[in-house]
């Protein structure tokens, strides 16, 4: 491939598995192709999965640079990759914090899959896995100050719960660039800290064992069996949330017990186990392959829905977008 159709492949794998991811039905609790959220509706999501297509394209060019060995690792930008992608994304619509967590997945592996790429010939499973890891392991502390920006500037610290040592630079923390910079703290470090109580931080530490174990090979398995992508978009929703609870719904639970935001989780996870029972109850009756899947499916998405947005798991959503990138990246056609 040339270096062109490289950036292109990894750009509309990103901006499709984002759009797919969306417009999945019925995803329980989330914005779906038939269902709005009060302050975000199903268009905001399908603006902001185009408004990242630029910065998803400049972390692939970066990624085949560094497979051609005219850029080192450390100096992707990672960070800046994620501020641009959250800025573009916060002027393409006006449905507030779409594609945070999309965007702190999507770029490491964007450039994952073009350095892969370059240095293989293709993407390779294990290759790709192993480049994710390489590129987050030399992240810098610049890129954490970055990342801290874009969190803000997608509006979320006041969601996020407070962190309550000494090892983590808070979100509030008005010194929390001069720390970082000063304690040489780099994006790893960051998602390293927080991995014990997000799962998004944990994916990236983890070269994004969720997305790739549970995630990618459910996809797969039951693009397989039914040819549908929409059901297998689904299925890989409800399989992640079976077996990983949803740390977007645990915070935002148990932030109203307590403001520490690692014991918030804690609490939450224990007080919405239900939801992961479900899940795998939907999927062992056969989910929207069968009457009896399809009947429990949607009153598990009304059960959701009528709990209000504190009960979307948007964390499941993320991997879910995850694993659809990785699978178009590979070469998925539906």
């Amino acid at each position: 491939m040339k270096i062109k159709e490289i950036i292109e492949h990894v750009r509309t794998s990103a901006q499709l598995a984002a759009i797919l991811e969306v417009s999945g039905w019925p995803k329980p609790g989330n914005v779906h192709r038939t269902m709005d959220h009060s302050d975000s509706r199903y268009e905001h999501f399908l603006a902001g999965s185009i408004a990242l297509g630029p910065s998803i394209g400049e972390a692939a060019l970066k990624g085949v640079m560094v497979g051609k060995n005219k850029l080192d690792v450390s100096e992707i930008g990672v960070g800046k990759l994620v501020k641009k992608a959250i800025r573009d994304i916060a002027n393409s619509h006006k449905g507030g914090n779409t594609h945070l967590g999309i965007c702190l997945l999507f770029i490491p592996l964007a450039a994952a899959a073009a350095k892969t790429q370059i240095e293989n010939g293709k993407i390779l499973l294990k290759n790709l896995r192993n480049n994710i890891d390489k590129i987050m392991r030399l992240t810098t502390p610049m890129d954490a100050v970055e990342v801290y920006e874009a969190i803000r500037l997608a509006g979320s610290p006041s969601g996020l719960g407070r962190i309550e040592d000494n090892r983590t630079p808070d979100l509030y923390d008005k010194q929390a660039r001069r720390k970082i910079l000063e304690r040489g703290f780099s994006l790893f470090d960051a998602m390293k800290n927080s991995s014990s109580y997000d799962t998004i931080a944990k994916e990236l530490v983890t070269s994004m064992g969720v997305s790739f174990k549970i995630g990618y090979k459910e996809l797969i398995e039951t693009f397989k069996h039914t040819s549908d992508i929409n059901t297998a978009t689904v299925h890989t929703f409800l399989r992640i949330l079976s077996k990983v609870p949803d740390t977007f719904i645990a915070r935002k639970i148990g932030l109203k017990k307590v403001s520490d935001v690692k014991e918030a989780v804690r609490i939450g996870i224990d007080e919405t186990r239900w939801i992961s029972n479900i899940a795998e109850k939907v999927l062992n009756l056969g989910g929207l392959t069968t009457r009896e899947g399809r009947s429990l499916l949607w009153q598990f998405d009304q059960k959701l829905q009528s709990l209000g947005k504190d009960y979307s798991p948007g964390t499941t959503a993320d991997l879910t977008a995850a694993s659809l990138m990785i699978a178009l990246l590979l070469g998925l056609k539906f």
